[in-house]
């Protein structure tokens, strides 16, 4: 956690100014745009750093958009249904591949496929399942969604599109389906399960499960896009019903603030860490990557490679919102953007946030002191190393002691870095993002008898200090 809080970080000037580019930018394109309402929150680690609102939340009573402005936020509840899901599985109640029948006697699916696996609950969390996108109603035309009863009655009339794992395919059928899982395994219906163990424990206090009360005094008014005539209608408030587990909450950006916060704590499970640091790691990599390999799927979680971060989030949309939260688990940031028109477009916001905001909050909020200082004694570990399957060489390298292959083209890539143990002279931890080195393993700085180094043993292997190449 960064050792600066909330305020400083926004006061410093880096990040202030670049708060200031972007709230700028935000007020243009929303007035060119003629758009009602939108609010941000961009999180640090631990620390809200900042939460603003723009336009209206309610445009004929020209209420306006806070940071305690309530949204619908659509498909970001996924997120919230594969951590219930987490949360039984951790607690030994299922199993990530267990076929869904096994907790719901009723999925009987018509499945063409003969060969193909049964669907499992991680089927349904990477929508890998091959189910259909929707069930068998046209609920996103006549907002008429049905209920749990309806969409287990139409089940057997509906048919699997692809055997599963053959190919990445959206589905709110599949999720609303794991999240009956939820209500089958816990014995509680799904809505009191996620507010009781997630909600409650994180202290989303604005957040909503079951519908919200339209005539709520926090929650923003939906509008439709901007016509060519330059005319907004308003949007038709809806209740996901059946849908809830795949679209039904509501909550505001500082809410969802502590939702983020989560996913970059590790800790065991307990309070307000409602999963352990472990299996939030689990859930926030890879298990469906995409064939272009820039994109994929975690458990729940949309997965990005962008310039070279790895982000992790989701979008929503239902009638009259569109949501976005994104975060870089790596150096700890989110941002998080609601808007309550169908263009809201909340993606573009997100997007200059992490170009602009977001690198100077990375560097302005590294604790005090961190710029590393070598010590002078790691210069007799300093030279060429060698064994017959390469060369190494031990240098110090922005204030670290670091071993390289200086005969790569770019020979940080491969890098390790060596951090000492206070207690254990002449040894070190190997800290690299190369998964074939001996990460996390030791080094150790052998000497002879004049005290002169001869060696370093990196894991159960060993090279030898030679004077040249």
């Amino acid at each position: 956690m960064t050792t600066k809080s909330a305020a400083e970080l926004a006061a410093e000037p880096t990040i202030s100014s670049n708060i200031d580019l972007l709230s700028a930018w935000i007020e243009a394109q929303m007035a060119y745009r003629n758009q009602p309402g939108l609010s941000v929150a961009v999180v640090y680690d631990q620390e809200l750093v900042w939460a603003a609102g723009f336009g209206q939340a309610n445009v004929a009573q020209q209420l306006p958009a806070t940071p305690q402005t309530i949204y619908r936020i659509a498909s970001i509840t996924k997120l919230f249904t594969a951590t219930a899901v987490l949360q039984l599985r951790d607690a030994g109640k299922l199993q990530l591949d267990d076929p869904v029948g096994k907790h719901l006697p009723w999925f009987n699916i018509q499945n063409p496929f003969a060969d193909a696996p049964p669907i499992t609950l991680r089927h349904l969390l990477t929508h890998t399942a091959g189910l259909p996108r929707e069930s068998a109603f046209p609920y996103w035309n006549d907002s008429n969604f049905p209920s749990r009863d309806e969409i287990q009655t139409k089940l057997p009339e509906q048919t699997t599109v692809l055997p599963p794992e053959k190919r990445w395919k959206y589905s709110n059928l599949g999720l609303s389906l794991a999240g009956e899982v939820v209500t089958a395994v816990s014995g509680q219906p799904y809505a009191e399960y996620v507010a009781a163990h997630i909600l409650k424990p994180l202290g989303m206090a604005d957040t909503f499960v079951a519908t919200i009360d339209p005539e709520h005094p926090q929650f923003a008014v939906g509008y439709g896009r901007r016509m060519p005539d330059k005319s907004r209608a308003l949007s038709p408030f809806t209740d996901t019903q059946g849908l809830t587990p795949a679209a039904n909450i509501a909550t505001t950006v500082l809410d969802l603030a502590k939702f983020a916060m989560l996913q970059f704590r590790d800790n065991p499970a307990g309070g307000a860490q409602i999963l352990r640091g472990s299996t939030l790691r689990e859930m926030q990599r890879i298990h469906w990557l995409e064939p272009n390999w820039q994109a994929g799927w975690g458990l729940g979680f949309r997965i990005q490679r962008i310039k070279g971060k790895t982000y992790i989030g989701h979008g929503g949309s239902v009638l009259g919102f569109r949501t976005q939260l994104r975060m870089c688990v790596e150096d700890k940031t989110a941002v998080i953007v609601f808007t309550n028109s169908d263009d809201g477009d909340p993606l573009m916001y997100v997007e200059r946030a992490y170009d602009w905001v977001i690198p100077a909050l990375v560097k302005a909020a590294k604790p005090e002191g961190e710029t590393a200082v070598p010590d002078p004694a790691w210069q007799s570990y300093v030279g060429r190393y060698r064994d017959r399957w390469g060369d190494e060489q031990v240098l110090i390298h922005d204030g670290h002691l670091m071993i390289i292959d200086p005969t790569l083209p770019d020979p940080l890539e491969g890098a390790a870095k060596l951090v000492p143990l206070p207690d254990q002279p002449h040894t070190f931890r190997m800290e690299s993002d190369n998964g074939f080195a001996s990460a996390e393993e030791l080094a150790v700085f052998e000497l002879d008898d004049s005290g002169t180094v001869i060696r370093l043993k990196t894991g159960e292997n060993y090279v030898e200090r030679v004077e040249q190449w």
